[in-house]
């Protein structure tokens, strides 16, 4: 079997110095907030270009967090996309603001200005891009328009650890971003985590007040908080990851690279490079009419492939209510054709070759 992710030849390439880190952090029984935590969100902060890095449980906390820290309530509405994992708009919903969703590029598969700019209204806050599947939204663009009008940008980083536009970093770029460390992420743990990025210094400490039960010392409560800590022994293994992430993106890369060239002149749309983002390939996604007969083929040779994301936000039963009326063609029509096939930095040149020849022999049949 090919698997999405090949989470165990990852681990055995850094075994040893992931479980000797875990072996001391256990040692010296430092398990909240400790030395491998802070020195973590230092070397992220260093990797991605900000002042503040700040770990907590969750890349939903992340966003959360990130919105409470800038301000964001009831009220207020945030304008992000519909074609995206429900924790974008969990985030929002959880400080009691509005998801206003917009439609996506049909090529990069992310919110653009000109739907940006179509929805802003009076009661409009923040705008929250997501950098979906690795690359990165058109962010400049976007951030010029928040800065037009008044507006903070949250940037969802998810799915996008090491991608960049202009030698910038995702997650530099707005007043805060979140990233989620989800084991098959880019750069992931051994379960849940979550990083806070920004440059604000005041944003930074109410975001480290937020995580720990609204707390600067221990005992003495300012605000009313989350326990939402990144764990001690998740950020061995992130540490040990974070060393290597830009040889695992680039490996990430070369497989994207070798599928779409194989797949050329196929009836079917290879993921795009807008040639300015560094797309890091989260996921490697691709959109087709045929989507059930592929799906199929792979699935009898035993390898894996998944939908991301078959039904939109604003049409999920939880918004329904919210999203009458509301109709995102692009986003539509995505959901109804796209599939994602195995990609990570263990991906082998065979396997891809195994991969696109099955679907090149369901094109050949007719």
């Amino acid at each position: 079997m090919i698997p999405m992710v090949n989470l165990q030849a990852q681990y055995t390439d850094i075994k040893d110095e992931i479980e000797r880190g875990m072996a001391e952090t256990i040692a010296a029984c430092s398990f909240i907030l400790g030395p491998n935590v802070q020195a973590f969100e230092k070397e992220a902060a260093d990797y991605l270009g900000v002042r503040h890095a700040i770990g907590c449980a969750s890349g939903t906390d992340a966003l959360h967090l990130a919105l409470l820290a800038e301000g964001i309530g009831p009220g207020d509405e945030v304008i992000t996309s519909a074609f995206t994992f429900i924790a974008t708009a969990e985030a929002i919903k959880y400080v009691g603001a509005t998801p206003v969703f917009v439609d996506i590029d049909p090529c990069t598969f992310n919110i653009t200005p000109e739907t940006i700019e179509n929805a802003i209204t009076p009661k409009t806050r923040a705008v929250m891009p997501v950098h979906l599947f690795g690359q990165p939204a058109d962010i400049i663009a976007i951030q010029a328009i928040c800065q037009r009008h008044g507006l903070k940008l949250i940037e969802d980083c998810a799915q996008s650890f090491g991608a960049s536009v202009d030698g910038i970093q995702t997650g530099a770029f707005g007043d805060a971003a979140g990233f989620s460390f989800f084991p098959s992420k880019n750069l992931g743990c051994f379960g849940d985590g979550g990083l806070v990025t920004t440059q604000c210094d005041v944003a930074a400490a109410k975001i480290r007040q937020y995580r720990n039960h609204g707390s600067d010392v221990r005992y003495y409560h300012d605000v009313i908080g989350y326990n939402s800590r990144l764990d001690e022994l998740q950020a061995v293994v992130l540490r040990a990851k974070l060393k290597r992430i830009d040889h695992y993106n680039a490996a990430r890369r070369h497989a994207a690279q070798r599928y779409s060239a194989q797949l050329a002149g196929l009836p079917l749309q290879t993921p795009h490079e807008d040639g300015v983002g560094v797309h890091v390939y989260h996921q490697y996604t691709v959109l087709c009419d045929r989507r059930d007969d592929v799906m199929s083929a792979l699935q009898a040779k035993q390898i894996a492939c998944a939908v991301y994301y078959p039904v939109p936000l604003h049409q999920q039963n939880v918004f329904k209510a919210e999203c009458v009326g509301v109709s995102l063609p692009v986003t539509e029509s995505v959901a109804a054709r796209c599939f994602s096939l195995p990609i990570c930095a263990n991906l082998a040149d065979d396997s891809v070759d195994t991969i696109t020849g099955v679907i090149r022999s369901v094109f050949d049949a007719g």
